[in-house]
């Protein structure tokens, strides 16, 4: 059997994942040929369980990667502002393209994705993890079944920990320029759930939020004492938001140990200059069907989770997850609570809770198998299975995502930043023109 020939642009953290599966279960399909990256540092750290030679090419020589090695295959695990670069580039190359979210950070970029792919025909999937976790599997079976009959309206609220939530203030991520800030970055995630969740697409979009809890500004206004740089830092020994990269080897060996190539801090001080993006913010959402979504994201709250509601004209839907932080694709909770100073690792378990109300009859709680195999509860597992096997049968739940899963679901995140510039409602389609 022939086997596909891969690609990795990226090498961080996340890219590990991917790294992994090419080169160990699905190896007998798939083929992972090469790497490309900017800080050739990372990049060799990172092929270091590849063996001696592995073919590994500085970000000037991406064209060159994908004619000399035969790449059919791409895997996009760079930052998000230069995902499109990649992604086109690929897809005029000639290959398809695997994108981590999001698929990219601001309307134009996403238009010249969709115009590229459409004009080269090739296939562009979106990494949306979520939907593969089985419990939010289990609420699609529900709602797509009509148990609650039409969803009229929706509630979402998402939380992120002190542990969780403050790793993106102290990232590349801290830049709205790179990542388009949570409303992107994050909040694609939440925004793709819904879409498919209620098999719909966003409309108008009316957004209002800040910079409320990170930042100096907060800090200071607080009185608090922050006086430091960086995690590594000896004032930040006894700061329970510093993250000390030297004490966890994966994260000393991709980021501290090759901070030289490019000056790249991956541990700045989260209440330090510099921060642009928002960290509490509530966002209302009309979609296509006319069904509504009020929405909230706390990036600072002392336990990490989800409430989804959706109210039918049946009956009524409820979600509540309580989660485990991970940063940046580590999937160890308890190393990672380690590292950030004064943090308590989190228990294991992930308690769920569904339950169906309809009119007129008592609350049924739905029963939900627990699965912690593999990252965000074993969604990444099943993922993966989606996109390396090809052998995958048909899935009812449709939750294989391609490139306008991925444009919808940040056409809600964009319109809202635009909505917090503005001050006014944002109609999507006024956002990218997508003929499709």
């Amino acid at each position: 059997m022939k086997r596909r020939r891969f690609a990795i642009v990226g090498t961080g953290a996340r890219s590990t994942m991917y790294r992994d599966a090419l080169s160990g279960e699905y190896s007998k399909t798939c083929e992972l040929i090469a790497l490309c990256d900017k800080n050739p540092l990372r990049m060799a750290a990172f092929a270091e369980t590849l063996g001696e030679d592995f073919p590994q090419y500085c970000e000037t020589r991406f064209d060159d990667m994908i004619r000399e090695q035969g790449i059919e295959e791409l895997v996009v695990t760079t930052m998000d502002a230069t995902h499109h670069q990649y992604i086109c580039r690929a897809m005029e190359l000639g290959c398809d393209v695997i994108s981590e979210k999001p698929l990219t950070t601001d309307p134009e970029k996403c238009q010249q994705i969709l115009d590229t792919q459409k004009r080269t025909g090739k296939r562009l999937r979106v990494t949306f993890n979520y939907r593969y976790a089985q419990r939010n599997s289990k609420v699609k079976e529900v709602l797509q079944s009509g148990a609650i009959g039409d969803v009229v309206s929706a509630h979402f609220e998402w939380l992120l920990d002190t542990k969780h939530g403050a790793d993106y203030f102290r990232r590349w991520h801290r830049d709205k320029a790179n990542s388009g800030g949570l409303m992107v970055h994050k909040s694609t995630h939440h925004f793709d759930l819904m879409n498919w969740w209620m098999n719909t697409r966003p409309a108008l979009v009316f957004a209002q939020g800040g910079l409320r809890f990170y930042g100096k500004a907060n800090a200071d206004a607080r009185g608090e004492t922050h006086d430091y740089a960086r995690g590594t830092d000896p004032a930040a020994a006894n700061d329970p938001f510093a993250l000390d990269l030297s004490s966890d080897p994966e994260l000393k060996k991709l980021y501290l140990d090759c901070e030289s190539a490019d000056g790249y801090h991956r541990d700045q001080n989260v209440f330090g200059e510099g921060i642009n993006i928002e960290d509490d913010l509530a966002v209302l959402v009309r979609y296509e069907n006319q069904a509504t979504l009020s929405y909230h994201l706390t990036a600072y709250s002392p336990w990490e989770g989800y409430r989804v509601s959706f109210n039918g004209t049946k009956g009524r839907l409820e979600l509540e997850v309580i989660e485990n932080a991970y940063v940046s694709g580590k999937q160890d909770d308890h190393n990672f609570s380690k590292n950030v100073k004064g943090a308590a690792a989190a228990a294991v378990e992930e308690p769920t809770r569904l339950t169906l109300q309809l009119h007129w009859q008592k609350p049924q709680e739905i029963e939900l198998p627990q699965s912690n195999a593999g990252g965000h509860g074993g969604a990444d597992t099943n993922m993966l299975r989606d996109l390396l096997d090809e052998e995958q049968v048909n899935d009812p739940l449709k939750r294989a995502a391609g490139h306008l899963d991925g444009a919808y679901s940040i056409l809600t995140g964009i319109a809202a930043n635009k909505s917090m510039a503005t001050g006014l409602p944002v109609t999507v389609a006024d956002l990218v023109s997508i003929n499709q």
